[in-house]
Parts: structure tokens; sequence; C-alpha cells
């Protein structure tokens, strides 16, 4: 990603991470950002999804990973060029708030753990960093990004630095041995104040996956709205990122009881969510009903907060990015469902490649990352094109360029369905070509702008758009605990669900994955999900410049029979 222009490998990188991004609406904002229901929005009350990419900052080290590797800026600008807006850069509260750590040069701190192979790489790609001290490293590093226009969320992920998170380690709760709340307060305090002149920075973090056995409701009230007055009073400009109980898997306690601020329209809620939250659920139980399970959870203890008028930012969530966790692959085509469908904010993690140390381990290879081992080229890029659908807002403020109308999304490939012609065949491919579709309450798709509804024809054959909506054809119920498949009826009523083919077209096959007992089964080529949007793409354009000539022609040749 980094060598020179003249490599091949280079330019071939650099071309996909164009294309990739030359078609996304990702917007980047330097300005204070705000809340507007659900939604955060710029001063001018236009939408801004954060897209982020964890950077971890709290380790045993105190310094951004990856600077043995590669010079700052080259990282800063490799985050924007990947897609990413916006950096959830972490940092521990020892940093800011016991002096004789935050005031060791970076040269020391890497020495005192033994990593001399790490300062000669630091010394060749960050001369200027090397011998700061490690806090004044963790500004270079801010200072960088917002150089090069990222957005950033500070998160306090931990107190003592070093790896997160284990329920006994002490830093999970309030009163823990390594988490005093006043020094959180303080530590909170600092960074709100150090950064407020940073524009880039929008976003403070309260604290990671907070958890263990000392965790209950009332000193989360009482300890979380502390720490958010102190942030506010420090820095108004940023917004305020409260997380939940159990490893930030929890919020359900605000069904209850609202937080009470004496502020207004900076607060943003947080969870998160990977494959082995639920253990062996993915890879051990049908894929259907473990979607089903995992999607009710998620919503009963942290989506909901949507429909109460929060921002939801999913602040973690991400696979192993070699392709080969089964428990991984499951769960993210049902992840990544519910994501389009919800279009909350998120940040993937990570953007680590290896680790200076981690778990004992100089140089650990960290697979979740999506930089590899060296930090010079891109793990696995067909799952950056994967997410690339959910960078952008499907709606929310200053993105109702057209009439509200459903995108069906596919999210084992991150394709939504699309009609390239009126002769061709439907197929997948870039949501922001998306076919744009009604979906009335007698279950018929239509496509918005003309008569044309989605038809079933023959097993294993495309599927059809036809002008005959009334039948058993023509209705696509969402059925299985996953609410995912689309199924209809053949002629001879056999059941059947939209599927994809090699060749990405939209055809139906038998449903696959229905019974509970199968647990082997994949049924990811069959997920789709009908999601709402208000943006306006290629199709919308074109099936609107048609629709007179479409409404002629049908008038003409059908007459009273539509």
């Amino acid at each position: 990603m980094w060598k020179s222009p003249s490599s091949s490998s280079s330019l071939n990188i650099h071309l996909f991470l164009f294309l990739l991004i030359s078609s996304q609406h990702v917007t980047v904002s330097s300005q204070p950002l705000y809340t507007n229901s659900r939604w955060i929005v710029n001063s001018t009350g236009q939408r801004v999804k954060l897209a982020c990419i964890n950077w971890v900052s709290h380790m045993e080290v105190m310094v951004a990973e990856g600077l043995n590797q590669q010079p700052v800026n080259a990282i800063s600008q490799a985050i924007i060029n990947m897609g990413f807006n916006c950096v959830r850069l972490t940092w521990p509260l020892f940093l800011f708030t016991n002096d004789s750590l935050g005031s060791i040069t970076v040269r020391q701190s890497f020495k005192n753990l033994g990593l001399f192979g790490s300062i000669v790489g630091l010394q060749a790609n960050n001369p200027s960093i090397v011998d700061l001290s490690v806090l004044d490293a963790y500004q270079a590093v801010v200072a960088s990004l917002a150089k090069n226009n990222v957005m950033m969320i500070l998160d306090n992920h931990i107190s003592k630095p070093g790896w997160c998170c284990s329920r006994f380690d002490g830093n999970g709760f309030f009163g823990d041995e390594y988490f005093d709340p006043d020094l959180w307060v303080q530590g909170l305090t600092k960074v709100a104040t150090i950064f407020k002149s940073t524009n880039n920075v929008v976003g403070m973090s309260l604290r990671n996956e907070l958890r263990g056995l000392l965790q209950n409701a009332d000193d989360w009230y009482r300890y979380m709205q502390k720490g958010a007055e102190a942030v506010h009073a420090a820095n108004p400009n940023v917004l305020v990122i409260l997380s939940g109980l159990s490893f930030d898997k929890d919020l359900s306690f605000l069904h209850e009881r609202p937080v009470n601020l004496t502020f207004s329209g900076k607060l943003v809620y947080e969870i998160h969510r990977y494959g082995f939250t639920d253990g062996d659920t993915w890879s051990g139980d049908n894929p259907n009903q473990a979607c089903g399970v995992v999607l009710n959870d998620m919503v009963s203890k942290g989506t909901f907060v949507l429909e109460q008028g929060y921002p939801l930012f999913v602040s973690e969530f991400g696979v192993d990015q070699r392709g080969t966790n089964v428990n991984d692959n499951r769960y993210f085509n049902c992840f990544l469902g519910l994501a389009a469908e919800l279009d909350f904010d998120w940040a993937l993690w990570t953007l680590v490649g290896s680790y200076y140390l981690r778990d004992g381990v100089v140089g650990l290879n960290e697979y979740y990352g999506v930089l590899d081992w060296n930090w010079r080229d891109i793990r696995n890029s067909s799952f950056l094109e994967r997410i690339s659908a959910i960078r952008s807002p499907f709606q929310g403020p200053g993105y109702t360029e057209t009439r509200l109308h459903k995108v069906i999304f596919h999210p084992k490939t991150g394709l939504c369905v699309r009609r390239t012609s009126l002769l061709q065949p439907l197929e997948l491919g870039s949501c922001s070509e998306a076919a744009a579709w009604s979906y009335a309450p007698q279950k018929t798709l239509t496509v918005i702008g003309t008569y044309f509804c989605l038809q079933a024809d023959e097993l294993g054959e495309p599927a059809k758009l036809g002008i005959t909506c009334s039948d058993d054809s023509s209705k696509w119920e969402t059925i299985s605990d996953s609410k995912m498949h689309l199924s209809s009826k053949l002629q001879d009523a056999t059941s059947v669900c939209l599927d994809v083919d090699s060749n990405n077209v939209i055809v139906t096959q038998t449903c696959k994955c229905l019974s509970t007992n199968d647990t082997t089964c994949d049924p990811g080529s069959q997920w789709f999900k009908i999601i709402d949007s208000t943006r306006v793409t290629k199709t919308t354009k074109s099936f609107l410049q048609i629709k007179p000539i479409i409404h002629f022609l049908a008038r003409s040749f059908f007459g009273s029979y539509i």
C-alpha cells in the first residue's frame, strides 16, 4: 500500500482503493458534531455517518501501534484511502494521570520492555517521534490524523496500559483496583481539555467495556453521568459517548431510566458485538436460529436506543480477515444485514496488522486487522469492498435525495439487487446502483416508477419482473428466524427463496437451512435484507426517466389489466 509507485502491486491496490471510495458518500467533518434524534449531524444539520476504524494505543508501550512499520502520516493517509472517515483512537487512563508514565520517552518505553527491534523501526519511520514523551507521541498521532482530515473518537479503553479485557484485570468497573472514579474523571477532563482546539476530535468515548463483579446499573448512572458532565464542561464541542455493561453489550437498563444530563444534543450510546461474543453459537447452532437469537438480543439490549431517539455507535465489531473462521463468517452475514437495515454509526476492529507486544508475544499478528503484519498491504481487499455499502448513509437529515423506498441488500457480498436494463436479469451490484423498490402490505416488491414486480419463475432460473402482480409467485415473505429469507411460490405451489448464482444473477432455489436441526448448512447466499433508503441511485434516476415510456407501453398493450 505504501510501496514505491513504480510497484505494480502498489498500483493495483491504489486503483482498487480509488474505485472503492470514489462511488461512496463518505463525509468527513472537522467542525463540531451534534445529535438530532437518532442521527449525528454537522452544524448545517446534515447527517455525518461515522465509518471508523479502531487504532490501538492503549498497550504497555503506550504508543499507537505500527509506528515501527510505517510513518504516521502514511498510516493516516491510508485510513482515508481505505474509505474510513474516522478513527477510534484508544488511550489508557494512566498515560494522562500518571506523570511518571506520561513523561518517559518513546525510546525508553520500548527499552523498558526489551523491544529493541521496534526502536530501530521507529527511528527509521518516525524519527521525529522516537524521542518524544509517550504523551507527546499520542498528541503527534492525533495531529497527523487531523492533518489528513480524519475525524477522531478518543476512547478511554483501560486504566493500566495493557491488553483488554478480562473480568478480573482490575480495570473493569468503578472501584476496581485500577479504576478509581475520581482519577478517571480527572483523566477525562485532561484529555478533553488538551484536544479542545483540535477540531477533528469530534467525540470522546468515556470508557470501554465496563464489566466484572462490581458492575451495577446504579453506579453506572452515578459515574457515567459525572464523567459526561466533566467532558462537556471541558470541551462542549465533542460528542459524549457512553458504553454499556457486560463488555459493552448491555444497555437494557435504559429502558426504564434515562440518563439525566444538563446538556443536550451531544449524547451517543455505544455497544460491541463479535462472533465470539456468543461463544460457538454460530458454528454449533443452525445459522438462521443463531441469527434470530443474536439479533433479538442486540435489539433488546442495545439498538433500541435508536427508537428512543439517540444515535448508536457500534464501536467494535470485526472478523478474522483470513476468512476461514466459520463462527465469524456466519456472524458477519447476520451482523452486516442489521448494520445496513438500522444504518447505525460504527468502528471496525481493527486497523492493526501486528502489535509491538501482546500477551508476551513480540510482533503478534492481528488477524482481525485490515492491514497485514508489516502494515504495508491490505489483508483482505474483498472485505473492505464488502463493507463499502454501509460507509455511506442510506438515509438521514440531508440525504432525502428522493422519496423513501426500499433497497434489497445482500449481506454475504455487501451488494444490492440492481437492474441494468429491461432486457437483462436482475443481478447484484454496487448499492449506488441499486434498484428502488416498494414493498406493499400484500408482500409484492415493485420497482419504483414502473408497473413491474418481482416474480418467481422456475426453480434454478432467474427471478423476473412482470406486471401480473396478484398471484402467489409475486408475493415475497420474509421467513426463518433470521428474517432474511425472501420466499415465494412457483406456479405449482413449490416454495422457493431468492438466491444468487455464480454470476451474481438473482435466481430462485429451494430454501436452505430452514430446519433448526441442520447446523452444518450455510444460508448466506439466500440472506437478503429489505432496507429503507432515501439515496438517489443510478437505477432510480434511469427508471424515473423511462417511467413515461413504460406507462405508455403498459397502457397500450395491457389496457384495463393494469
